[in-house]
């Protein structure tokens, strides 16, 4: 149920950070200041559509799922483990890590609003807090002074005033610096067995037989002597500390 209620939070969540931007408009149909039916459906719909994107770029899930498909280049498997292996694993990762902002959303913010207890607007400034202090700690200050020169914003007092419109960016390139990062250091070791094993053939003077079909279970062995999937989850999970 907690998974449900997350889910249920986040549409609050990315209405309060395009906020900041600007004002919501107020459309008016038929002499009413009220929105019409299909037009509040109209909206939600076109929420929903977007939503998983632009959730997923304020969570944990973009540095995991890349990493994860640099590993599986690096191994020389080009479709396994398949896509929805891979995505599926990489929400998990990214719901464990999560785990803390979200129980604080819900409590704070999320259990409250369902009680009504409080109102939507108050909510959503409950619920910012706790997400925007994750982004702050895995986002680069180097980020933030670029797209707060080019929004025309800053210098800040603290971080807490960084804006959502000059954060969510920052945030997004802090996470693909990251994981490219993580991705090279990936690479290393399998290389390595690619280049020893071409150098050996061509040692041997055997050219028909392609190196991958020698490296790739030398690879597959070492990556499971190391126990490389637990490490590659704890690693990652630790990443974000």
């Amino acid at each position: 149920m907690k998974g449900v209620r997350y889910a249920v939070l986040a549409v609050p969540v990315l209405l309060a950070a395009s906020a900041e931007a600007q004002s919501l408009l107020t459309i008016q149909i038929g002499g009413g200041d009220q929105l019409s039916v299909p037009v509040k459906l109209l909206l939600i719909l076109t929420l929903l559509t977007i939503l998983p994107s632009l959730l997923l770029c304020l969570t944990s899930f973009t540095r995991i799922v890349i990493v994860m498909s640099l590993l599986r280049q690096a191994l020389g498997l080009m479709h396994m483990p398949p896509n929805q292996v891979l995505i599926g694993l990489s929400l998990i990762l990214t719901y464990f890590t999560m785990q803390p902002v979200l129980d604080t959303v819900h409590r704070e913010a999320l259990k409250p609003f369902m009680e009504e207890k409080i109102s939507l607007q108050e909510a959503l400034q409950r619920a910012i807090p706790p997400l925007k202090g994750f982004m702050l700690k895995q986002t680069r200050e180097k980020e933030i002074a670029l797209f707060s020169q080019m929004a025309g914003l800053g210098p800040f007092e603290s971080p807490e005033d960084v804006p959502m419109r000059v954060l969510v960016p920052a945030f997004v390139l802090s996470e693909l610096k990251t994981a490219f990062q993580i991705g090279f250091l990936l690479y290393l070791p399998f290389l390595v067995i690619d280049m020893v094993v071409s150098s050996i053939l061509l040692s041997l003077g055997i050219f028909m037989l392609p190196p991958m079909l020698i490296s790739l279970p030398l690879k597959l062995m070492l990556f499971v002597l190391v126990d490389g999937w637990s490490l590659l989850a704890s690693s990652l999970v630790r990443s974000f500390g």
